[in-house]
């Protein structure tokens, strides 16, 4: 009902604006919950507790060169296409990588290099595979690639946040400042992404598998191994490997 002494033209512009008031508190109201729940989200992180960080148990490889063991000029290149949330993965490191290293690596018959196989699973494995190699710019990457591999307990469980690769790079004793700024910038991004193509060029489809190369009469020979299989497994096909080059 029009109030005293206004016209019902006058009435409907009032309406008009109270509605369009409304409309814009509803609005406001909107943008600010919005910002709000953007900033919990980013801001919560950060005060999540990292929980407990596992030691891994101390595994020297021979040579070690960034991502890679042994002598490079072994007759067996082994390249392990990985995924450190991959329980198979987590699985052949804890069980044969370190009898493997030393019947193998350490002797000169195998040169050992792990690669990592993109986001095959998430994010999260992405993250830990760029964390190692930026590790690797201050000669750690398999103490960062074992510390990974002691704190997997599953698959995107948050085992790889960023505050957890950073605390696993504080405890393997790196310089946690120029490792952030390799991390949070993004370094090894494109590696990783190259891991998985070329990974996918030489037929890997599941983590973990290895490409083994190795020159037979001068021909260059590839084969490929998959699965976290017992040592003897290995040990049968390498050994077959061996007795074709002369080894």
């Amino acid at each position: 009902m029009p109030k005293e002494g206004m016209s019902k033209r006058q009435a409907l512009r009032e309406q008009r604006r109270r509605a369009q008031q409304r409309s814009r508190s509803v609005i406001i109201v909107g943008v600010v919950l919005v910002a709000v729940a953007v900033a919990v989200l980013l801001i919560a992180p950060n005060f999540t507790p990292i929980g407990e960080i596992r030691t891994a148990e101390a595994f020297p490889r021979p040579q070690a060169d960034g991502n890679a063991a042994g002598d490079p000029n072994a007759p067996i290149k082994m390249e392990e296409y990985s995924d450190f949330q991959c329980p198979l993965c987590e699985r052949f490191y804890s069980q044969t990588e370190r009898q493997l290293v030393e019947t193998y690596v350490a002797t000169g018959k195998v040169y050992f290099i792990y690669r990592s196989f993109g986001q095959f699973i998430g994010s999260e494995s992405k993250a830990a595979a760029e964390a190692a190699y930026c590790a690797g710019d201050q000669g750690k990457f398999w103490e960062m690639h074992d510390i990974i591999f002691a704190n997997h307990t599953g698959e995107n469980t948050g085992d790889y946040s960023n505050r957890r690769l950073a605390a696993f790079a504080e405890k393997i004793g790196l310089n946690v400042a120029d490792f952030q700024s390799c991390y949070n910038n993004n370094t090894y991004s494109s590696r990783v992404n190259e891991d998985f193509t070329d990974g996918n060029a030489a037929g890997v489809q599941a983590t973990p598998t290895f490409v083994l190369t190795y020159t037979v009469n001068g021909e260059t020979k590839t084969e490929l191994i998959s699965g976290a299989l017992p040592f003897g497994e290995f040990q049968s096909r390498i050994d077959a490997i061996l007795a074709q080059v002369g080894q």
